[in-house]
């Protein structure tokens, strides 16, 4: 009767010790499995990921109901005349279907000096007057530029009405955030093969060929789109 106990045990641990193995590798493979799970990288973004990404960066500026089915999105330079003309009918189109369409601008210099009218552009968001400014520049564009050129210190007397704050303003345009979204409009025009402006895009598709007559009848296409779908 004493030796019952003892081998009782000994057949206790002989039974275990597999157990505890089989445990043992499969928290081994779990872990690697974990381990290696988190060392491959993410799937790498789609093309049409990085395109729609490039088009409607969210730090542009945008007007118009942030659920329209029709988002436009305008490379502008404020220093061009095209855009200057282009920019109240796109405007008028806004107030036509309200909650249809969206704008959105990002700013690309190709005149000389732009940089400067940017810069005052981008500064002006802090004090919530960019479309007010935008507005400006474009109607006064002949007062700040000649030839093609923009003269930097005709560009405050051209805002002076927008009732911005000038030494904020001056202070905000040399910003780093100012600066770093300039550079990310500058990259994705590049990536966008944005070569002039205004360059339009509606809903992720680029003018075929450029003309108020073509954007208008893009929107339209947009707009039916937009309105079977409903």
């Amino acid at each position: 009767m004493r030796n019952i106990a003892p081998r009782t045990q000994a057949g206790r641990m002989h039974w275990l010790i597999p157990v505890v193995a089989a445990f043992v590798v499969i928290l081994a493979v779990l872990t690697a499995s974990i381990v290696v799970t988190e060392q491959q990288p993410p799937p790498a973004p789609s093309a049409d990921d990085v395109r729609a990404a490039a088009l409607a960066s969210e730090h542009a500026p945008t007007i118009g109901d942030a659920n329209a089915p029709v988002h436009i999105v305008e490379f502008l330079d404020p220093a061009c005349e095209t855009c200057a003309l282009f920019y109240p009918m796109v405007k008028q189109w806004l107030q036509e279907v309200p909650g249809q369409l969206r704008l959105s601008v990002r700013h690309v210099a190709f005149h000389s000096g732009s940089e400067h009218a940017i810069r005052a552009l981008e500064a002006s968001r802090a004090q919530g007057k960019y479309w007010e400014t935008l507005e400006a520049l474009l109607a006064a564009q002949n007062q700040w530029t000649r030839n093609h050129r923009v003269l930097p210190d005709q560009i405050e007397p051209a805002i002076a009405g927008v009732g911005l704050d000038m030494i904020r303003l001056r202070t905000d345009m040399e910003r780093l955030e100012v600066k770093a979204r300039m550079e990310q409009d500058k990259k994705d025009a590049v990536f966008l093969k944005v070569s002039a402006t205004p360059e339009y895009f509606v809903n992720g598709r680029q003018l075929p060929s450029f003309g108020q007559q073509q954007l208008a009848n893009l929107v339209r296409e947009e707009l039916a789109k937009a309105a079977q779908a409903q």
